[in-house]
């Protein structure tokens, strides 16, 4: 097989949860551990940096990424979704994994795995730890594909555990509340590992104290740190933070919630320091202020256009995109056109009761089985006083935003990752 014959059939013979959702998802470590097995424990033939959350985690986890790259270190990098290729997901100092190795891959391992009825990322993440205990990686970042207590991510034993914040998503599979959540999110922490934890709430900050002490864990808040004394913004749509140890420190990613992000990271840096991380000044500034070309970031308020500025982002749940509907109340423009879709598996009315009326929609679709139609989403939004059309893809959509938006307009696109990846697909 060639890399898109074997991209094709890994899609076809493991469930890929961005394509069907909940019929992908397994419950239980079995099929890791098997893997593992098979494998010879590729994850302990390398130091990681375990990162979960509800948002902001794949942020983090690049930005981290870059951080130790600046630093000397040889990065591995392991992230879900891929937005344009599978090659996204595993990556090392910032080189996304080889079409060969992929090939190979499957090819020599497909005997054994095959009787497992392995779900996609359960064998993806197989791959990754073997890829970079094969490229002799000296730290991986790795994010947690869904939840963390049952992920299969969670076999490792970090240097250090990041838990982002704590949202409503993904509720069918990890709770209805946010302790519930959280405490899922929680099951990474192990015994002795520091864990840092970015956002709290009064319902979650218990469940972190609680299983930090079960484990014997050092926990650290970073709001209650407070690392990051002012965030201020560059003419180009960079940040410019002022923190406790980096003085003009600028931040690539534009977005509103890299701000909490950006406390978080500067707590997770001073214990990586503390633990015996060789991180200098220059690193720092090095990674936050090139995260993008070191890692191959995208989609994070990413502008693409100008006159009409066009800016895409991959927020897709409630939290997130409290954050984007703040960030476009500060944007200056003359019309707000907003080219969105969701998928089936989201607070759809949650999001839509966000969202700025005093705007003109494209209601679309992702190219994916859990994409709602963008009929049903029409229908919904005006329910909202959402006013606008409905078009059958990402592309036909946009092209009508384009088309309708004069040079002093803004155009955003999202509401899904997968409206993004659509979008990035245009210009691959």
């Amino acid at each position: 097989m060639n890399y898109q014959e074997t991209i094709t059939y890994l899609y076809n013979s493991a469930p890929l949860f961005q394509q069907v959702g909940k019929a992908a998802y397994k419950e239980g470590l079995e099929n890791t551990l098997a893997l593992d097995e098979h494998f010879n424990h590729p994850h302990t033939k390398f130091h990681t940096i375990h990162v979960a959350g509800t948002n902001g985690k794949g942020s983090c986890s690049h930005t981290l990424a870059a951080i130790l790259q600046a630093a000397g270190y040889r990065t591995g990098l392991y992230t879900s979704p891929h937005l344009v290729d599978f090659r996204e997901r595993i990556r090392v100092d910032g080189r996304p994994v080889e079409e060969e190795y992929v090939t190979d891959f499957v090819e020599k391992h497909r005997r054994f795995f095959e009787p497992l009825r392995p779900s996609f990322f359960e064998l993806t993440t197989a791959m990754a730890f073997a890829y970079f205990a094969e490229r002799k990686v000296d730290v991986a970042v790795v994010e947690v594909g869904l939840g963390g207590r049952l992920d299969c991510t969670n076999i490792i034993r970090p240097d250090l555990c990041v838990i982002t914040n704590i949202s409503f998503d993904h509720v069918q599979f990890l709770g209805d509340t946010l302790a519930k959540i959280a405490s899922e999110k929680a099951g990474i922490i192990k015994k002795g590992v520091p864990a840092v934890i970015g956002e709290t709430t009064p319902e979650t900050r218990p469940v972190f104290l609680e299983k930090a002490e079960e484990a014997g864990a050092p926990v650290f808040f970073a709001e209650d740190e407070r690392l990051l004394y002012e965030a201020g913004r560059n003419d180009d749509g960079t940040y410019l933070y002022q923190t406790k140890h980096y003085k003009n420190l600028k931040g690539e990613l534009g977005g509103l919630c890299q701000e909490k992000n950006t406390n978080t990271l500067l707590s997770a840096i001073r214990v990586l320091v503390k633990s015996g991380y060789r991180i200098g000044d220059a690193d720092v500034r090095k990674g936050f202020s090139q995260v993008c070309e070191l890692t191959g970031l995208a989609g994070r308020w990413q502008k693409l256009h100008d006159r009409p500025t066009v800016v895409c982002d991959t927020g897709h749940n409630v939290g997130g995109i409290r954050y984007i509907v703040e960030q476009l109340g500060r944007q200056k423009y003359e019309t707000l056109h907003i080219v969105m879709g969701m998928v089936n598996d989201k607070d759809i009315s949650g999001v839509l009761a966000l969202l700025p009326r005093k705007a003109r929609y494209y209601f679309t679709q992702a190219s994916v089985k859990r994409a709602l139609p963008a009929g049903e989403v029409k229908a919904m939004a005006e329910g909202y006083g959402l006013e606008g059309e409905a078009y059958p893809d990402v592309k036909t959509a946009y092209e009508a935003a384009l088309a309708q938006a004069g040079s002093e307009d803004f155009v955003f696109v999202g509401g899904s990752s997968f409206i993004v990846a659509d979008l990035l697909s245009l210009n691959k």
